[in-house]
């Protein structure tokens, strides 16, 4: 039975384990040569004996599976190394169609507390990361049209979060990494659109790894106990995936430079923003006196503690 990613190759960056290990399984499931991305290196396990690299113990459980399956890797923050998981992809399987973004770290602490390296690195892993892939697969994907005399076949799905949405005060670098990512993911869209290529972004929230600290205080399972009823944990990746694998499929062609949240068997479509008030002035330029008579009364009418974040978002839920 036919798949609706037959014939088409993805890569999906930070595929060692939790969310971008579901997410290739899921491009697989679906069809998909994939190419699975982590940075992580073999090890040695329990026993001492030596252990395979996370991203070949996803690429080994898909080929188990059934399906078709290689591993990279390389740190997606290195220029080089991203230009040869792209080329990873063209030589193994013939050329690029899908590329998810999902690679990232944590290095939670307050603004006031926050070392320069604790910057960086997040910044680097999240914001560059998604560059530099995104800049070599755009490059296959426009080169490809201009031989083709046509658009090609091209998705791009990256990873924002809840913490660019809601303003999460103890991850500024996090914060601030994701909302980067939204606006390379809508200047992509725009960019791309002309050669057949999609660029979109979510904000998942989901039981990682790299999370279980942030999720630790949550169940792994409804208030009413929906756990012990064989449902799964509403943080579970799981949820996610089935998403990312619509976004990479044709039937989301008509879906491009959007915003969606999505957890716990619930999708929400963020609205872009939009003009509150404007005012202007009755001269040639604004004095100081003119906006605090404009501006003053008009922040003391709106609530309290109201910003342009939208902690709102965290409260939605699945029903």
């Amino acid at each position: 039975m036919a798949q609706p990613l037959d014939g088409l190759t993805a890569i999906v960056t930070g595929a060692g384990r939790g969310l971008g290990r579901a997410e290739a399984r899921e491009l697989a499931r679906l069809g998909a040569n994939v190419v699975v991305n982590d940075f992580g290196q073999p090890g040695r396990d329990g026993s001492g004996e030596a252990s395979a690299a996370p991203a070949e113990e996803t690429a080994a459980e898909i080929r188990a599976a059934g399906g078709r399956a290689v591993a990279h890797l390389g740190d997606v923050a290195d220029f080089e190394q991203a230009e040869a998981l792209v080329r990873r992809a063209v030589d193994t399987y013939g050329q690029l169609d899908i590329l998810v973004n999902n690679a990232g770290i944590l290095r939670d602490r307050m603004i006031f507390s926050m070392s320069e390296d604790e910057w960086d690195s997040v910044i680097r892993v999240h914001l560059k990361g998604h560059f530099n892939t995104t800049h070599f697969a755009a490059t296959h994907w426009r080169t490809r049209s201009k031989a083709a005399g046509g658009p090609v076949y091209g998705r791009i799905v990256n990873t924002s979060s809840e913490a660019f949405l809601a303003g999460s005060a103890g991850q500024p670098n996090y914060a601030a990494a994701k909302g980067g990512i939204v606006g390379l993911t809508t200047s992509t869209a725009l960019a791309l659109a002309k050669y057949g290529v999609t660029a979109n972004v979510i904000c998942p929230r989901a039981r990682t790894r790299m999370t279980e600290d942030v999720f630790a205080g949550i169940p792994a399972h409804g208030t009413d106990g929906t756990a012990a009823q064989g449902r799964p944990d509403p943080l579970a990746p799981e949820h996610v995936s089935p998403l990312v694998g619509y976004l990479a499929s044709p039937a989301a062609a008509g879906v491009n430079g959007q915003l969606l949240v999505v957890h716990g068997g619930m999708v929400a479509i963020a609205e872009r923003p939009r003009i509150a008030a404007k005012f202007d002035t009755a001269k040639d330029t604004f004095s100081h006196q003119e906006l605090d008579d404009l501006l003053t009364p008009y922040f003391a009418e709106r609530p309290p503690g109201e910003t342009f974040a939208a902690a709102e978002v965290l409260g939605l839920k699945h029903g």
